[in-house]
């Protein structure tokens, strides 16, 4: 599959991409609007602040029931280009781009394709935050993303680089990190427009999987348990702050996240010992 640049409101390319504020570079069809809909609805209606996606692999090998139980590899590509397409028009994004890669092709340590788009895709949009998946997250696919994103992220110069970069929840949740460490991202705002553009990968959901409830779900679970006190949100994404492997890269990605895990490891024990 060639690679899909879809400007929604019709602007000329260049500047459409070059409008972006918030970027998003994820894995799948759906995974953009599950984990990003915090810069989504933050840019909804807005003339200074833009949202683009990008989608790296095809969908071809996503589970399908019901409806879609017959659909070839094929027709799933094209029907996911279509769902998502229609999520960017519904969530008026600058631009949405399709990279059209296989998941094969993105778990390939050694492919620097990948690595090479996502460059060229920085350097045009120069966004001021970048969202991508977080690096505990346990399928292999979205964490190939991520460490590919990182990899064209660092290629950046100083000058080039995001002010800040997040890594967010899709298939593993962030409740885990400890309260202080925990980026919040509110999606609070636009219940309509989260409802709408979860629901509309309907080849997902009736193919067998209720992304949209679990999402909703998770958002509010993380609004209400985050801390016991009133709540102040009604929905909210957990990210894990990405920002200072970009900024220094002599950190190494296994122990920056190790080092989440042994701080939560860490404030168990201590609890466990104080009572």
């Amino acid at each position: 599959m060639k690679k899909i640049i879809y400007i929604p409101d019709g602007q000329e390319q260049t500047k459409a991409l070059q409008r972006t504020t918030h970027l998003c570079i994820a894995a799948h069809q759906d995974d953009t609007e599950f984990m990003a809909f915090s810069p989504i609805a933050e840019c909804f209606g807005k003339k200074d602040k833009w949202f683009c996606g990008v989608v790296t692999c095809d969908g071809a090998g996503s589970p399908r029931n019901g409806l879609y139980a017959d659909y070839t590899d094929e027709d799933m590509k094209s029907i996911r280009i279509t769902e998502q397409k229609k999520a960017a028009a519904i969530g008026e994004y600058g631009a949405q781009i399709l990279l059209g890669y296989s998941s094969a092709e993105v778990k390939e340590k050694t492919n620097e394709r990948v690595v090479n788009d996502y460059i060229e895709i920085l350097r045009v949009t120069k966004p001021k935050f970048v969202y991508i998946h977080n690096l505990a997250d346990k399928h292999e696919t979205h964490v190939a993303t991520a460490i590919k994103a990182i990899k064209a992220l660092r290629t950046l110069s100083k000058n080039e680089q995001p002010e800040s970069v997040y890594g967010c929840e899709v298939w593993r949740d962030l409740d885990w990190l400890n309260d202080e460490e925990k980026v919040l991202m509110d999606c609070s705002s636009h219940p309509n427009l989260a409802r709408a553009l979860s629901s509309v990968f309907d080849s997902q959901i009736i193919g067998g999987k209720r992304y949209d409830m679990a999402v909703e779900g998770r958002r509010a679970a993380n609004a209400t348990f985050g801390k016991n006190v009133c709540d102040t949100y009604t929905g909210l994404n957990y990210a894990m702050d990405l920002t200072p492997l970009i900024k220094d890269k002599a950190i190494d990605i296994a122990v920056y996240v190790g080092g989440y895990i042994d701080r939560f490891k860490d404030s168990v024990k201590n609890l466990l010992n104080k009572l």
